[in-house]
């Protein structure tokens, strides 16, 4: 939910990455006053959902929706699914690997990620979960379909408008638990 409220705070115009109660609280009356309108609230079943034309918009991953729209494709059964950035922009994310500072294998771990991030590997990947990589090599190995799409790759005037979050403490933690139960009770 911590990017939910971030995308509804710079919907607002306020900051996104803001940790003052009253900007959380007025990011969560945003999905208050939609409330009535909204099915489910989860993370893992809105792929489905969209592809079978059971949820008409969702927030979501770009590689979800993207999975979604080819999924619809595939079952040609005339749903049609677009994935869009808001005007306003929105949250921008980042998958990572990373190898914790106690692991016993650090020398295969390396040669893991070292592996994975080959431009002809991880253009696999990228076409497979339709997900940007941090390798510029591998975009000329990638299907166009991915390596030119705008909701994979977005333009500079896009770039411009998303943004990234810190971490919140325990104290934005719980107005973020507070208000994210209210939103999902309608309470």
């Amino acid at each position: 939910s911590d990017e939910t409220f971030a995308i509804a705070m710079n919907y607002l115009g306020k900051n996104p990455d803001s940790k003052e109660t009253a900007d959380l609280e007025a990011g969560g009356d945003v999905y208050m006053k939609i409330r009535p309108y909204v099915k489910t609230f989860n993370s893992s079943a809105y792929i489905d959902e969209l592809a079978n034309g059971d949820s008409c918009i969702t927030i979501g991953w770009s590689g979800d929706i993207l999975q979604a729209k080819s999924r619809a494709e595939e079952a040609k059964n005339g749903v049609e699914v677009n994935y869009v950035i808001p005007k306003e922009g929105t949250y921008m994310w980042f998958d990572n690997l990373a190898i914790p500072a106690d692991a016993k294998n650090v020398e295969e771990a390396h040669a893991f990620i070292n592996y994975l991030m080959r431009p002809e590997v991880i253009a696999k990947a990228s076409n497979y979960v339709q997900y940007a990589n941090g390798n510029l090599a591998s975009q000329a190995l990638m299907d166009e379909s991915v390596a030119k799409n705008p909701a994979v790759y977005p333009d500079a005037e896009t770039m411009k408008k998303l943004f990234t979050i810190s971490p919140y403490g325990p104290k934005e933690q719980r107005v973020l638990n507070r208000v994210w139960t209210q939103i999902k009770t309608g309470s």
